[in-house]
């Protein structure tokens, strides 16, 4: 039997997971691979599908799980809808909306969860949040989706970094570490908003400060240490160092944009969304899933399957950079493709077998 509080949050689940799957069937499109022309029209939307439509609403309930509100649930449900709403012509114009009050919320949920716990990474968090909300403003007032991305971006760029820098605190105290990092986030904040105001176009000052943080967590996060460890702690510190690496080279390539021409630019763009951001997810997910939907997710090598598909995928997309080479680019996006079907696999496997452990009875 499904336990009630997985019931109560399958509603907010499955269309995150939703729009995960058309943004990376567009994406496939964006590469350059001939798919349906529902999926072609729609190809314009991957970027917001992946970030409000998936990440938003995940990390919408995560925040909702922790501030123990009911109101706060609001952000996901609502950021859900938004990303729905991107599938029908009628009604793609209303997302923009739902997308504003979804991060309104989240912001307000951020607050609170800052206010009981004012340290700096609870900040950083909230100003995360509050950079969702000024693109999702900025897209309704400018009328471009575009001008929001780097908001989206640098929001769940900021939010990996938070959770990170929390975790600094285990380590040896070294003071001048958090000053170096709020001189980072200071950066990326001014590459936000120059990268805005130029339409995701001018990207120098972003594509800095990402590798610049890059640099801070390869020589400051815990994962150097951990990854001396077994099981689930090895698994998501090599998922940490990896998109560290991945997460400076994608930094690197940004501040060179629109000088790169398309193959450059997708390598530089995936090397952030895919190589960092989504190795975060990989990683955590044995570790978060579990506390945001109470149910057990045992951790298997399984996880090492997706992982290794993203350095594959985003290796090929890297060589087609350097060649200008379109085979490899969609041999790369397909791989990436894999990588997250396979991830949901994984997730599903992993939980059928956390229910039969928990109908076992002990002997």
């Amino acid at each position: 039997m499904v336990p009630r509080h997985l019931l109560s949050r399958l509603p907010l689940l499955l269309p995150a997971i939703l729009c995960l799957a058309i943004g990376v069937l567009t994406g496939l499109t964006r590469a350059g691979i001939d798919m349906t022309e529902l999926l072609a029209t729609r190809s314009a939307w991957h970027s917001i599908l992946m970030i409000s439509g998936f990440f938003g609403t995940v990390i919408g309930l995560e925040r909702a799980v922790a501030s123990n509100q009911r109101w706060a649930f609001l952000a996901p449900m609502l950021s859900a809808l938004g990303g729905l709403l991107l599938l029908s012509d009628t009604t793609a114009s209303l997302s923009p909306f739902f997308f504003v009050l979804a991060s309104a919320i989240f912001c307000s949920a951020s607050t609170l969860l800052t206010l009981k716990q004012p340290a700096l990474h609870a900040w950083i968090l909230l100003l995360g949040a509050m950079l969702w909300l000024m693109g999702n403003v900025a897209w309704v007032v400018n009328g471009s989706s575009w001008i929001s991305i780097p908001f989206g971006l640098s929001f769940l760029i900021l939010t990996i970094a938070a959770e990170r820098l929390e975790l600094t605190r285990f380590l040896p105290p070294r003071p001048y570490a958090k000053v170096l990092f709020i001189l980072i986030i200071g950066v990326i904040l001014i590459g936000t908003v120059c990268s805005a105001l130029s339409v995701f176009d001018d990207n120098a000052w972003l594509g800095w400060g990402y590798a610049l943080l890059a640099l801070w967590l390869l020589n400051f996060d815990v994962a150097k240490r951990t990854i001396r460890q077994q099981g689930v702690t090895r698994f998501l510190a090599i998922c940490l160092l990896s998109g560290y690496a991945w997460l400076l080279v994608g930094g690197v390539l940004l501040t060179h944009l629109p000088d790169l021409g398309l193959f450059e630019r997708d390598a530089a763009i995936h090397a952030i969304a895919l190589g960092f951001i989504f190795a975060m997810v990989i990683g955590h997910a044995p570790v978060i899933f579990p506390a945001v939907m109470r149910i057990a997710i045992p951790f298997s090598a399984l996880f090492y399957l997706p992982w290794l598909l993203i350095q594959i995928g985003m290796s090929l997309r890297f060589g087609a950079a350097l060649l200008s080479h379109t085979v490899l680019r969609e041999a790369g996006a397909l791989i990436n493709a894999l990588a997250v079907l396979s991830f949901l696999l994984c997730l599903v496997i992993q939980v059928i077998r956390g229910f039969r452990a928990q109908r076992i009875p002990s002997l």
